[in-house]
């Protein structure tokens, strides 16, 4: 019988989800990346890793749908009989200033960023009270604590992250669980390196004291960290890992 732990990370096969999923492998737990609905490539990036020695089982969950969340949570619980520990990674980002953003682009951030932390902690929590143990990780981001040009969306999504945290912290803290934000400040995943170039260094670089993009790897690090035995008595804490661009 598999008695490791079993971790889930949303939003698994992006940049950071990745880095998370391969970090928390190495460390020892069992681990489920969940994926969109738009997401075709599951297999292919399951048989990469597979290549890599990182076994990580993949399920197509849309994070914004209460429905498929539950669903995906039964089905998980089904195959590995648990879930010990839960990162909510999803996030995408639909910038415009507030002037011309649309309806649709607000409602879609916030479905995606924030609904998403409900969705998939709320059937999670459950497994996690009966077995008095548990870790979650919410990864909020810098600009959730500083805001953005152009990403009142996205900033107000990940500020409200942090909020859930606290909240749900209190809820739990004497049940064994604990519940973290992490915010990543710019990293060297697709989405920054989206960003024009220059933009990357004229504007966004030299807000870093650090003088470089962090990489997801680092991320990940703090991650497994709060997710073992030794960070059991940090709890609703937003950890910033930016490089010095925001302190506070």
């Amino acid at each position: 019988m598999d008695d490791r732990k079993v971790a889930v990370v949303t939003g698994g096969m992006g940049g950071l989800g990745d880095a998370i999923c391969t970090r928390l492998f190495r460390s020892g737990y069992r681990v489920v990346a969940t994926y969109s609905p738009r997401n075709q490539s599951a297999d292919e990036w399951v048989d990469v890793h597979r290549k890599e020695g990182i076994e990580v089982a993949a399920y197509k969950v849309d994070v914004s749908d209460y429905a498929s969340c539950d669903a995906g949570v039964r089905q998980i619980v089904s195959d590995t009989g648990r879930i010990d520990i839960l990162v909510n990674n999803a996030g995408i980002t639909k910038d415009a200033t507030l002037k011309k953003m649309t309806l649709e682009d607000w409602q879609t951030v916030l479905r995606t960023n924030l609904d998403s932390v409900f969705n998939m902690t709320r059937p999670v929590l459950h497994g996690m009270l009966e077995s008095q143990w548990g870790r979650i990780i919410n990864i909020s981001s810098v600009n959730g604590q500083k805001g953005a040009f152009g990403q009142v969306n996205y900033s107000a999504a990940k500020a409200g992250v942090h909020g859930f945290t606290k909240a749900l912290a209190l809820e739990v803290a004497s049940k064994g669980i604990t519940v973290n934000t992490v915010s990543p400040g710019y990293l060297r995943t697709k989405m920054v390196m989206k960003v024009p170039q220059d933009i990357l260094e004229s504007k966004i670089l030299p807000e870093i004291p650090v003088g470089r993009l962090g990489e997801p790897d680092e991320v990940a690090g703090l991650v497994a960290y709060l997710c073992s035995d030794e960070a059991a008595f940090v709890t609703g804490a937003n950890i910033a890992i930016n490089g010095g661009q925001h302190m506070h």
